[in-house]
């Protein structure tokens, strides 16, 4: 199933609490060539009924664990309004909570925004100069505010500021933005585990409209983030913590089931 483009191989139930080397049946299924295929690996069980929250593990194609996915939460919502009904809950991601909802106009799960750090790094690609600012949504990030984000290459220079020394040793997940008109941005994403450019990355539009609001390219209130699915995706303030936690929301697609031997 895929998330506005960002696609998963989902087990979910029992199965997903059973023993086994996860990070080696990640790589080995997402593989696009030798496997299914997919971004990454998702894991859900309940284990709450009375106030409906379930846990969920994301594990990236390359084998590691991703701390924070908003489309892997996204998904994981759905598959808990098929599989029991609920469509108000609680999802637990490395330890953080997020509340998920499933509404008319798509499936809705909440981030959290830590720090936030102006020009961060820079680097220069092919003779062009880029600023980079940080914000933390559950997991590492950083925006470039571009003209066009269709005349950059986000794979080669996106893999550049990944591994910028300056964000050693974690690194960083590496999006270009620009404005797409009012209360609209453009963006694309190079993922850290993918090591890839993905269709589509929950966080990664969350940090693109914590920055964008800080640099007065939106107004605090719901953004319409178009990616490369063509899909889009809606970022909102939480009215309750405004600046602190979002809404991240969007279409879910449930691609095909299957049994896995």
């Amino acid at each position: 199933m895929h998330g506005a483009g960002n696609d998963f191989i989902v087990i979910s139930g029992p199965a997903a609490t059973q023993e086994a080397d996860w990070p080696a049946v990640a790589r080995r299924l997402c593989n696009r060539r030798t496997g299914i295929g997919a971004d990454g690996l998702v894991l859900s069980a309940l284990i709450d009924t009375a106030s409906p929250a379930l846990e969920v593990r994301c594990i990236n194609a390359d084998g590691s664990t991703a701390t924070m996915c908003g489309n892997a939460l996204r998904c994981s919502a759905w598959c808990a309004e098929q599989d029991y009904g609920i469509r108000e809950m609680s999802l637990l991601m490395a330890g953080v909570k997020h509340k998920a909802s499933i509404a008319a106009d798509g499936v809705w799960v909440t981030a959290e925004v830590g720090d936030v750090t102006l020009r961060r790094v820079s680097a220069v690609f092919n003779g062009r100069p880029f600023w980079f600012d940080e914000a933390h949504t559950g997991t590492e990030h950083v925006v470039g505010i571009v003209d066009d984000v269709d005349g950059v290459d986000a794979v080669a220079c996106g893999r550049l500021i990944r591994h910028h020394e300056d964000l050693a040793p974690l690194g960083t997940n590496v999006n270009f933005v620009q404005s797409a008109g009012e209360q609209a941005l453009k963006i694309r994403t190079y993922e850290r585990g993918v090591e890839a450019e993905t269709l589509s990355c929950g966080s990664g539009a969350v940090a693109a409209v914590v920055i964008a609001t800080r640099r007065g390219l939106v107004a605090d209130r719901q953004v319409i983030v178009h990616n490369r699915s063509g899909t889009p995706l809606m970022v909102r303030p939480y009215d309750s913590r405004r600046g602190q936690t979002y809404w991240i929301g969007g279409p879910v697609t449930h691609t095909y089931w299957g049994e896995l031997v």
